[in-house]
């Protein structure tokens, strides 16, 4: 019946495989009231360090090597984040990139500014810097040589000389790029450097710069706090939209103290219109990226100043909880983001990605608050703020630009006190893999409504969910109930081919399980203890043969609480 499944249903059906590790937050929507999860990377660094994502500088993009990249430059740079208000935003590092030293080292070994593009030396830039209350960031490569053609040097078999010079400048950030590593491993390559930052003593935040080369994400949280996901971003729509793509599905590995880097900012460089630029900004501030200027303040519109600054975008990149944004709708090129926040809201961004404007729309359902209205709609941009009763989400969307906004849901729903149907008691958070969860139907992968009698081997049930793997569905019990009941089974509409696993957790413990189920199967009865649980969420997972027609019925499924 199918050949093509939607990007949620197969990312949930692997993640799903986790738990209860990744319990209570499940796939690509965190559920309501839930705790953070643990990613599937490598514990960060222990030193405290980029707890937030790193906010500042980089002339890359706008100067490259030309003669306008200098101390002159650099420290107007640090002049302008003060009096045009982006320390008070949260930028902090003004940060030197490639050819700012000569192309030899000196006598000992050691690097050398440039003294025509630096003549007061680096630790002289460095200290003006943080005269105002900013850091300061520099470049190398891990090679022999950097990245410019030039051929300034690079730190590969320098890592403890060069580390010990930045430390000495008074570095507080190291970018260090890919170029000319003569193929050794990369993890030795960033690891030396890693060790050699460490023990100057100096806190020094560490960002990999392999261009995603070697998977950072699966092995660097222990070595570094940021890895560049994707190769160099250019200062265009399709380049932009491109790495945001690349980056979006690597959500799992981000938190504080390791992120994700999708690239700096194009921002006020010229290649993009207002509308691109307020969406490039919207994106990574979604997806936590590092936040890093890349245009010449100096020469900054207004526009580009108000897109820079925009406190409440800012707010979503720099939320304390440090989890990235998720894709939980993609089609046709109109994409929906959203975010969990620490305190509870969820940040959801509607991109419009088409040549046309677009109505954009979601759930709150989707979004991991349903059933918690009415809802508070803050938009980031125009600052609108609105109330929302349906639970859909929706704006008329222009061409490639981003609405975005602050949701606050209502308080969590808690069930009543005696025995209830489940699907009379509202949920806080639902997945599903094709369709929505349908209340007393099967769930007929499309339309809400579509279903019909949920139906378990010729057995026919009035009460109870439809569901289809891979998904879950989490419900607010604040410690108050003590028992479940459910008779759970393959839905008869599957055909033949339909094959689930269905379990039952009280917070992340389990405390019920079907084992696989096909349609051959009779219903199975699960009684699921739920005393003292905050939370009850269903689990239904794939079976082992994919998920096509995985029709999984949750019927009669009665909830005593006190």
């Amino acid at each position: 019946m199918h050949t093509v499944r939607t990007i949620l249903a197969r990312r949930l059906a692997a993640t799903l495989t986790a738990l209860p590790l990744l319990l209570p937050t499940v796939g690509t929507v965190a559920l309501a009231g839930a705790s953070v999860a643990a990613a599937p990377s490598a514990a960060a660094a222990p030193d405290g360090q980029a707890a937030l994502p790193p906010m500042g500088f980089n002339n890359w993009n706008s100067t490259h090597c030309r003669a306008d990249f200098n101390e002159t430059m650099i420290k107007g740079i640090a002049d302008l984040f003060v009096s045009k208000g982006l320390k008070a935003a949260g930028y902090q590092y003004v940060n030197l990139d490639d050819c700012w030293a000569l192309p030899n080292r000196d006598g000992s070994g050691n690097l050398v500014a440039d003294p025509v593009r630096f003549p007061h030396g680096i630790k002289a830039v460095a200290d003006y810097v943080h005269g105002k209350g900013l850091k300061f960031g520099i470049y190398t490569s891990a090679g022999t040589k950097t990245c410019n053609p030039a051929g300034f040097p690079g730190g590969l078999g320098h890592e403890r000389q060069d580390a010990n010079l930045f430390a000495s400048f008074g570095v507080d950030y190291l970018k260090y790029d890919n170029c000319n590593n003569q193929g050794v491993d990369a993890r030795k390559r960033y690891t030396d450097m890693a060790n050699a930052l460490r023990d100057t003593g100096r806190p020094i935040v560490f960002s990999l710069c392999d261009w995603g080369e070697s998977k950072p994400w699966e092995w660097a949280a222990p070595i570094g706090h940021l890895w560049r996901t994707t190769g160099d971003i250019s200062d265009n729509w399709y380049s932009m939209l491109d790495i945001a793509h690349r980056n979006q599905p690597l959500a799992p590995y981000a938190g504080p103290g390791h992120w994700n880097d999708p690239d700096m900012l194009e921002v006020g460089n010229g290649g993009m219109t207002a509308a691109e630029y307020r969406t490039h900004f919207t994106l990574w501030s979604m997806m936590s990226a590092p936040l890093l200027i890349g245009t010449d303040l100096r020469t900054a519109s207004p526009e580009t100043f108000g897109i820079l600054a925009n406190a409440d975008v800012i707010a979503v990149d720099q939320d304390p909880l440090g989890k990235q944004g998720t894709v939980v709708a993609n089609s046709g090129g109109l994409v929906v983001m959203v975010k969990e926040l620490a305190n509870g809201d969820r940040a959801v961004s509607l991109t419009n990605e088409t040549w046309t404007t677009a109505t954009v729309s979601t759930t709150t359902d989707a979004l991991g608050i349903g059933n918690r209205g009415p809802y508070r709609l803050k938009d980031l941009w125009t600052k609108a703020v609105s109330t929302n009763t349906t639970g859909t989400i929706s704006a008329s969307v222009p061409s490639h630009a981003t609405v975005a906004y602050r949701i606050t849901p209502g308080p969590l729903p808690l069930p009543p006190s005696g025995t209830s149907h489940l699907s009379d008691v509202p949920w806080t958070g639902m997945v599903n893999g094709w369709g929505p969860v349908e209340k007393d139907r099967s769930n007929g992968e499309r339309a809400a409504g579509d279903g019909r009698a949920l139906t378990i081997n010729g057995t026919v049930y009035a009460k109870g969910l439809g569901a289809h793997a891979a998904g879950s569905i989490t419900y607010h019990l604040d410690a108050r109930c003590t028992r479940l009941t459910v008779d759970v089974g393959v839905d008869d509409e599957s055909a033949s081919i339909g094959a689930v696993a269905f379990r039952i957790y009280r917070d992340t413990t389990k405390v019920a399980d079907s084992g696989v189920m096909t349609t051959s199967d009779a219903a199975r009865r699960l009684d699921a203890d739920l005393t003292g649980g905050r939370t009850l969420t269903l689990v239904v997972t794939d079976g082992g043969n994919g998920i096509d027609h995985d029709h999984a019925d949750w019927a009669t499924p009665r909830l005593t609480c006190n």
